[in-house]
């Protein structure tokens, strides 16, 4: 199905474009949210007439987003949760945890401009980056730790996941002869057979 876009659209094109697409996701995302228009004379010169007003509102969103990019740009945000002695979490941080920290700081973003691929399941600093607008984008990192004391340590560059953290044993400074004695006798004898 032939689309006029409305708006732009990642990885499809420009506003104004007449673009290609699949009949469901025309039919399920594009024409239902407003962000196109079927392709046929009538819609063509419908756009025309309307695309002052559409440019004016898009630019509008994006200032919109960028006064919220401005305002979340540098930003580190703190995310308790329980996790095991290697630094594995017991449960996950989603898109969902994500909106609800930036909700809580006072920043309304919804899911689906949170772009994370897989859920967080180990403690450390991980960057997560948000969609404010088509055409703005930023990064945001999420400090994921056991406890706030953890998070500052973490923040500081320390890796709170080696065996130095967990066990007070620095793993870089191990060398054999910390584990066995190279001036023992072997006498030859053994389980061999």
């Amino acid at each position: 199905m032939e689309v006029i876009l409305l708006e732009r659209i990642a990885k499809l094109g420009q506003m104004g474009e007449t673009v290609k697409v699949r009949d469901g996701y025309a039919r399920n995302f594009l024409l239902p949210h407003g962000k196109a228009l079927r392709a046929n004379a009538a819609n063509k010169t419908r756009f025309e007439s309307e695309r002052a007003t559409l440019e004016a509102r898009n630019l509008e969103r994006k200032s919109e987003a960028q006064t919220v990019a401005d305002a979340l740009a540098g930003k580190s945000f703190i995310v308790v949760r329980s996790a095991g002695e290697t630094g594995q979490m017991y449960g996950s941080v989603a898109a969902r945890d994500v909106v609800e920290i930036l909700g809580a700081e006072g920043f309304n973003i919804g899911r689906n401009q949170v772009e994370l691929n897989t859920p967080i399941k180990t403690i450390g600093l991980h960057n997560v980056t948000l969609h404010l607008h088509a055409e703005v984008e930023l990064q945001v990192e999420l400090n994921v730790a056991r406890s706030a004391e953890e998070a500052e340590r973490q923040a500081k560059g320390e890796s709170l996941t080696s065996a130095d953290a967990i066990y007070g044993v620095d793993e870089d400074a191990l060398r054999p002869e910390d584990f066995f004695d190279p001036d023992a006798e072997f006498n030859g004898e053994g389980d061999d057979e």
